[in-house]
């Protein structure tokens, strides 16, 4: 039964998604252009950007009057208001784990946040459990979170997996574990040289079917 290492952001949980959608409501609330939402989704650079450094970068570009704590609020539960667990994704960790995989969720962040997303999406009832990073003290790509996730649910990391659609965060994880990983590329193409993921695909639910038919073999 392989442990199978699973990102939380853009991998289970559409986060550019709903971000996308929550930034063309509020650009239109503030009347500002919708032009401008490509720029908005590019300084948010997959929520890369700190909330702060965005909330200033917001303010100054539309010389908004609102707090920057207000705004940094704001996006911070903004975008969540928009996430959904894609019943496919659900049905896909359902047929993982019949078939002997044991999902578990790895993801960077805020702890009382993130666990709140895993819980109120219900993508709790599809995982064996979750570790965060802030709760961890330690964070993706460092091998020491997934063994602390290995140590969560009394499995060896021996045969374990990870998916994840961070190059660095979950691919160089994996490599530097030397785990065998699948990389969501999401239209993109892998640049780094130093290492490369087993298989690349779309989306989460061919991440898992590559799994199984790997396992087949």
């Amino acid at each position: 039964m392989p442990l199978v290492f699973l990102a939380l952001d853009d991998t289970l949980l559409d986060r550019s998604g709903a971000f996308r959608l929550w930034a063309k409501g509020f650009l239109d609330e503030i009347s500002a252009p919708q032009d401008d939402l490509e720029w908005l989704v590019g300084v948010d650079a997959d929520g890369l950007t700190s909330r702060w450094d965005l909330a200033d970068l917001i303010r100054d570009r539309y010389r908004l009057r609102i707090s920057s704590i207000d705004l940094v609020d704001e996006l911070n539960g903004g975008p969540l208001t928009y996430e959904r667990l894609d019943p496919m994704i659900g049905c896909a960790l359902e047929i993982a784990g019949d078939a002997g995989l044991v999902p578990v969720v790895v993801t960077n962040g805020p702890a009382e946040q993130q666990d709140a997303r895993i819980r109120r999406t219900g993508l709790d009832r599809y995982v064996a459990d979750w570790v965060i990073s802030e709760e961890c003290g330690v964070s993706k790509p460092n091998p020491r979170i997934f063994a602390m996730a290995a140590q969560r649910v009394r499995m060896r990391l021996a045969g374990a997996w990870v998916v994840g659609d961070s190059p660095e965060a979950d691919i160089g994880g994996a490599a530097a574990l030397g785990l065998p990983s699948v990389w969501l590329h999401r239209g993109r193409e892998w640049v780094d040289n130093r290492f490369a993921p087993t298989h690349a695909v779309g989306n989460v639910i061919q991440g898992l079917s590559a799994i199984m038919a790997a396992r087949s073999k």
